[in-house]
């Protein structure tokens, strides 16, 4: 993929929380490709130092950190190694996140015989409290924790911004993950909260809204093992007018055009990058 050149994120320094993963780890190795110095924060160290590893192989400046996006102080000394080793941060992708079993239906609807069935069928009366909890603090407070952490660095810097991650379920909620989806609801909601609250110091905030991309948290929901879709994959693209799902390359235009100059009248908003599924009725 022929990316454009975007002079003014060379020398950046760029923290993308959740860097150890299919998504995020691509936006990072496309950041070091425009001259970024990149720290790959991830909660799995060799997950994270591997990203990095990857990315000075190819001539590009990072950093592996291990951080745990829920925990301040985890964060406090990400932020500490960062600015010793790279510079004050001036983007932060705010990439980790994700869904928990506990917080998902296991129908797309409620019928009355669901009640009488065994513990085993997960429905809305019995889903885990607990899950849905991890589910919002993973996706709400792993994002606002970072946040606090890092947009520090960038309080009246020129250039600086911030990009969240948040989903088409924002949008327009899927079927079976409640937890999930009123998770990103809430991600995007921040997104423009911020970017009100930032202005005045100069820190852009902006959201990408992912479609369907096949990752390792959903690609067994999506397809069999012979790679083969499975029924919801399937719908999916049925209701996927571009009719495939997402590849991570698919999110860097987005993501260096928000992340540079080249948008630096742009804050407060959501972009949807979903091959048009937001754009389909189902008729």
């Amino acid at each position: 993929m022929t990316i454009p050149k975007y002079e003014d994120l060379k020398g950046k320094v760029a923290v993308v929380t959740g860097g150890g993963g299919v998504l995020c780890s691509t936006l990072a190795d496309y950041l070091a490709e425009q001259g970024a110095k990149v720290a790959v924060l991830d909660l799995n160290q060799d997950a994270a130092d591997q990203i990095a590893s990857n990315i000075i192989k190819k001539g590009g400046q990072a950093i592996g950190v291990k951080a745990n996006v829920l925990q301040k102080d985890s964060l406090e000394l990400a932020h500490t190694e960062v600015n010793q080793k790279l510079g004050p941060c001036d983007i932060l992708i705010n990439g980790a996140g994700g869904n928990h079993p506990k917080g998902t239906t296991s129908k797309t609807h409620l019928f009355p015989e669901d009640l009488q069935a065994d513990e085993d069928l997960m429905t809305f009366f019995n889903l885990d409290p607990e899950g849905i909890q991890f589910v919002f603090n993973l996706n709400f407070i792993g994002t606002l924790l970072p946040t606090q952490i890092f947009a520090k660095d960038m309080v009246d810097r020129e250039g600086c911004s911030i990009l969240n991650v948040s989903s088409m379920n924002a949008y327009r909620p899927l079927t079976k993950i409640p937890a999930y989806s009123g998770a990103k609801a809430a991600v995007s909601n921040f997104t423009q909260w911020l970017a009100v609250h930032f202005a005045p110091v100069g820190i852009r905030v902006n959201a990408l809204a992912p479609g369907f991309f096949l990752t390792e948290q959903n690609r067994t929901l999506l397809t069999q093992t012979d790679g083969n879709l499975t029924p919801r994959g399937q719908t999916i693209l049925e209701h996927t007018p571009m009719n495939r799902f997402g590849e991570p390359e698919d999110l860097v235009g987005t993501t260096l055009w928000l992340t540079s100059n080249q948008s630096k009248f742009v804050t407060g908003i959501t972009v949807p990058i979903d091959g048009g599924f937001s754009a389909f009725s189902g008729v």
